[in-house]
């Protein structure tokens, strides 16, 4: 799977929002967050990079990530600001040689670094990522995501990805689970309340 170039049109459908539309930044949240990036990472060609504050301990582990895709496919920066992790992301999705650009950052950010992101995703045709706290997200986004473990008693692997802001379309939710032999995932069914 390229990158991927839906229509502007607006629509519920699952495939239409994942992979994550080109050309824009979009924000994950939640405890499945990380799992939805990994996600995101095979579900695009080309190297990503996966760009996080140093200090954080609960580093990223390549070896997990070869589920998804070949790890050698990852590249990682561990950067000493929540500024630089924004800086690098910029230079990476402004760059156009990347699959996905990853951020993580722990505090808000502003509509003017949000509206950077967004502009060098666009000029980069890359998708961005950013994995943010909760109730932490900006404002120039073109999705955000919340991410979460789905119980169920017949399937422990199910999650609930809950589109909640989409400038393209209607918030919908969906029970999705990760399909290790084809290495993508598998819509379930929508939520319904």
């Amino acid at each position: 799977m390229g990158r991927s170039m839906q229509s502007d049109q607006i629509t519920t459908d699952f495939p239409a929002v994942f992979p994550l539309r080109g050309h824009r930044t979009h924000e994950v949240c939640g405890p499945g967050a990380a799992g939805f990036a990994a996600a995101c990472f095979a579900a695009v060609e080309g190297p990503v990079l996966w760009a996080v504050e140093d200090w954080r301990q609960d580093g990223l582990n390549p070896v997990a990530l070869s589920e998804f895709r070949d790890p050698g496919q990852l590249l990682t920066a561990r950067c000493k600001t929540q500024t630089d992790v924004l800086a690098v992301a910029e230079e990476g999705l402004r760059d156009g040689a990347l699959g996905l650009v990853v951020a993580e950052i722990s505090q808000p950010i502003g509509l003017t670094e949000g509206r950077r992101l967004q502009l060098a995703a666009t000029a980069g045709k890359t998708p961005g990522l950013l994995i943010v706290p909760e109730g932490m997200g900006s404002n120039a986004a073109e999705t955000r995501w919340r991410c979460a473990p789905y119980f169920d008693r017949q399937d422990s692997t199910l999650l609930r990805w809950s589109l909640i802001k989409n400038k393209k379309g209607t918030l919908v939710d969906w029970v999705v689970r990760w399909d290790v032999a084809s290495r993508r995932i598998i819509v379930v069914s929508k939520v319904r309340e």
